[in-house]
């Protein structure tokens, strides 16, 4: 079971230290996190992403919120939220496969950024599972380098 904690801590050097501490000293994996400054520059955001049993998800909470540099947790489930991920990938073309790749660039939504002969890159700023899809279709070309950036994440809107 996945789990997403948005986590409010103090901007400060050494806080993601000690939370990536705490996920390594009781073994909790991270799927993933991203930090950023919030609007107040004292104040950062965190997004975790991780999975385990249902006892392991609540002690990741319970632990967060023990933190004095943690200002406030929130958790949620990928259905509960909106999740989007950036992936930048830098790949080999030629000419016999270099139109498919665009077709699949415009059915995906992803923009191409970046050319030269013979090599792209191309961004594409979607859903985990939709990104997975998207290099599903790149799988005949050759890669050069990828970057993801972890999932950045927030509840829905509430009516």
């Amino acid at each position: 079971m996945k789990r997403i904690y948005s986590i409010l801590v103090e901007n400060r050097s050494g806080v993601l230290c000690k939370v990536a501490g705490l996920f390594w000293r009781r073994c909790f994996n991270i799927d993933s996190i991203v930090v950023g400054e919030t609007d107040d520059k004292a104040v950062s955001s965190m997004i975790i992403v991780s999975n385990g049993d249902q006892r392991t998800l609540e002690q990741i909470e319970k632990q967060l919120n023990k933190k004095l540099d943690v200002i406030k947790v929130k958790t949620f489930n990928e259905n509960e939220s909106l999740n989007r991920e950036l992936l930048l990938i830098k790949i080999r073309y030629n000419r016999s496969n270099r139109r498919d790749i665009m077709e699949n660039c415009e059915i995906m939504g992803a923009k191409i950024v970046d050319m030269s002969k013979g090599q792209m890159t191309i961004q594409m700023c979607d859903t985990p599972e939709r990104i997975q899809i998207f290099m599903g279709t790149l799988r005949s070309v050759s890669i050069v380098e990828i970057a993801r950036s972890g999932v950045v994440a927030m509840t829905k809107c509430n009516e």
